[in-house]
């Protein structure tokens, strides 16, 4: 490898090529020379089972971890929420671009529907728990596979409505949808971040990678998933958290849900920003325990 080239690992989704092109054009402007080497996940071979069934760490990311530490790409660029909040060691979670829209939204054939009883498609127990947490009366059926393939499925199914990321929908540029923003649904931890990893030992590639990350939301997203790594203790849970800047005031709101959606926890806060995000990531985490999360986590562990 000369100098200047850079071998960027992705997913083999549209999303994910979408996403490491804008980490290749931004290379590219510094004179770099990078090359795209799109590859398989785990998460990406099973399109059946819900994320957190699977029972793998990292499902969309351990391939890539492979293939970083066997040398075969330089950096792997990811859908930051996808990233595990513990990374194998030799690995760094080196610069994050600057955010898309953090939220979700709802797509539908029939706005009217949406009134009504039915069934909501997603594959995250976050979304699942935050929907049935305000609509009680509905029904969730598990969804995956990538954005396009989502739509069709809603096409062909009964469902009235399918639960998505916003900044997904943005990247790929569909516009000819029906679709409301779920802006009181919390965000997952990251979500709408592009994470970028590489190699720990590898100077020239975080020199480079340093260039374009974005300090604001580098911030934000780690104390995002310390808050996220402080509550998970070792069972899935559907979390949400969700951090911004504004007038130097960071601003974050966290849950905690039970699985059926009918219990929750929810705390907001106010930092400043010259704190560690880290410390106030687990300060914010250690309180939501405090304030009855404890419990809902134990019910969890217990039934799961």
């Amino acid at each position: 490898m000369s100098k200047r080239e850079i071998r960027i690992g992705t997913r083999k989704s549209k999303l994910a090529l979408w996403q490491a092109k804008a980490v290749a054009n931004k290379l590219k402007k510094m004179g770099y020379n990078p090359s795209i080497m799109p590859i398989t996940s785990e998460g990406d071979l099973n399109l059946t089972q819900p994320i957190y069934s699977i029972g793998i760490q990292g499902v969309f990311t351990i391939t890539l971890d492979k293939a970083l530490l066997n040398n075969t790409i330089d950096l792997a660029v990811h859908s930051l929420k996808d990233v595990p909040t513990k990374i194998p060691v030799g690995i760094i979670l080196n610069s994050v671009l600057e955010r898309g829209s953090p939220y979700d939204l709802i797509l539908f054939d029939d706005k009217q529907a949406l009134i009504k009883k039915g069934g909501i498609g997603t594959g995250s127990l976050r979304r699942k728990a935050q929907w049935l947490n305000k609509y009680p009366e509905d029904q969730t059926e598990v969804i995956r596979g990538n954005i396009q393939t989502r739509l069709e499925k809603l096409k062909k199914s009964n469902l009235k409505g399918v639960i998505l990321s916003k900044a997904g929908i943005d990247r790929l540029g569909i516009n000819k949808i029906n679709f409301e923003l779920l802006n009181w649904m919390i965000p997952a931890p990251s979500q709408g971040a592009i994470g970028i990893t590489c190699l720990e030992n590898n100077a020239l590639i975080r020199e480079a990678l340093g260039e374009i990350n974005c300090d604001k939301t580098f911030y934000c997203t780690t104390l995002e998933r310390e808050f996220l790594k402080t509550l998970e203790g070792g069972c899935s849970a559907p979390i949400g958290g969700y951090a911004s800047i504004i007038d130097g005031v960071v601003h974050f709101k966290g849950g905690l849900f039970s699985l059926d959606g009918k219990d929750s926890v929810v705390c907001e806060h106010k930092f400043s920003f010259k704190e560690d995000p880290v410390y106030l990531g687990n300060k914010a985490a250690l309180e939501l325990l405090k304030n009855g999360g404890n419990s809902i986590i134990e019910i969890i562990k217990n039934t799961t």
